[in-house]
């Protein structure tokens, strides 16, 4: 009898471990990348659009904090890397750029220019961890802000500045995987030769 009982406890205890597990989202992984030094996407765009083009110094830019050592994912562009951004479609001719890329083209290795990616994303997996832990079920929410710019430079004058990205980012990922685990198995037995 005591047996029967002691083997009862374990069960309803194994189910109670188990239904928690399936509801506690909060063991999920979650990630999040963040700007150092602008909390939103109008914090970026009110930086960039204070710039004065031919007016505007470096000193202005490291003061908004828009330079390389500030921003961290900033790509530095050689002289080919923007007349392959700016003339490479083919589309466009030299006469049709504005005076800023045209300054900048015409004084050829003397221009550097600067694409920054600045950005504040969250994302974080939702829903049941029993699901997502056998790989049955796997949602992903991600939601934040992408900001990007390009500045060109010329003997430490911003002769070019533009902006674009996402204000808002809200994107779902609903992965369903009906045999779990066993989902990629199959492509990984299966070998060509």
């Amino acid at each position: 009898m005591n047996f029967r009982r002691v083997f009862i406890f374990k069960v309803l205890g194994l189910c109670c471990i188990a239904c928690g597990l399936v509801a506690c989202s909060s063991w999920l992984p979650k990630a999040r990348s963040e700007s150092f030094y602008f909390k939103s996407f109008e914090q970026a765009r009110d930086a960039i659009e204070s710039l004065v083009p031919m007016k505007s110094r470096l000193d202005d830019l490291i003061a908004l904090n828009l330079d390389p050592s500030h921003q961290p994912n900033t790509l530095l562009l050689s002289f080919s890397d923007i007349s392959k951004k700016f003339l490479a479609s083919g589309v466009l001719t030299k006469d049709d750029l504005g005076p800023g890329i045209s300054a900048c083209l015409a004084a050829r290795d003397a221009c550097r220019g600067w694409d920054l990616s600045i950005a504040k994303i969250d994302k974080k997996r939702t829903g049941g961890f029993f699901q997502d832990f056998i790989n049955y079920r796997r949602i992903t929410e991600t939601t934040g802000w992408r900001f990007n710019a390009t500045i060109l430079i010329v003997d430490d004058v911003v002769v070019y500045k533009s902006w674009g990205g996402q204000p808002e980012v809200n994107e779902i990922d609903n992965q369903k995987n009906p045999l779990g685990p066993l989902q990629d198995i199959g492509p990984a037995i299966i070998t060509t030769h």
